[in-house]
């Protein structure tokens, strides 16, 4: 919704998109060819088309009452791939839109930057606190706290947002952030070219 106060959504993802028919007949041969690193990639294409959407100066937009159905993972190990195809797309699509970002807006090149810079400082300060423990015997209280801190402002900052509660519970989704999908995160980015 932030994003598309600058007429680019980032990412509209696959089940809830749709596109004018003279818009994507423009950009198909592309859409179509999609290679990364010389390879032919058949992952992510959601993130891809809107990234060709932004780059020929199109608008992508959200629309906040539109309903979708999709298909989501029910158990943990369809749910890790899921992520994994996630985020080579995020990052690999986030190295072909870093040329577009500036010519948008600062807030999105902050955003998106953000977005990706924002696991990688998660991951060192929890390489630091380990290292922390396994040398002191302790991790930092502050350590903790600061985790905690930003995961409940998060949170309490959606449930205000969306006048909803439940949002407080994806505070639940930081230790499985911190411990499963920021090694995932890692994988993924030792292995982009991997369909």
């Amino acid at each position: 919704a932030a994003q598309a106060r600058f007429g680019a959504v980032m990412c509209c993802c696959g089940p809830c998109a749709m596109y004018r028919r003279s818009a994507l007949t423009l950009l198909l041969d592309q859409y179509e060819a999609q290679f990364f690193r010389g390879k032919p990639s058949d992952f992510g294409e959601d993130r891809h088309l809107t990234i060709l959407m932004l780059k020929a100066g199109f608008r992508t937009e959200y629309v906040p009452d539109a309903i979708a159905a999709t298909v989501v993972p029910h158990s943990l190990g369809p749910y890790l791939r899921q992520q994994l195809r996630w985020a080579r797309s995020t990052f690999r699509d986030t190295f072909l839109a870093l040329r577009l970002l500036p010519g948008l807006d600062g807030y999105l090149t902050l955003d998106v930057i953000g977005q990706n810079l924002g696991p990688f400082l998660l991951a060192i300060s929890t390489l630091a606190a380990l290292a922390q423990l396994l040398i002191g015997g302790s991790i930092p209280w502050w350590t903790g706290l600061t985790i905690a801190a930003m995961t409940m402002v998060r949170c309490s900052v959606a449930a205000l947002r969306a006048r909803d509660l439940r949002f407080i519970g994806f505070s639940l989704h930081t230790p499985i952030n911190i411990f499963l999908l920021l090694p995932l995160k890692a994988y993924a980015l030792c292995t982009l070219s991997n369909s």
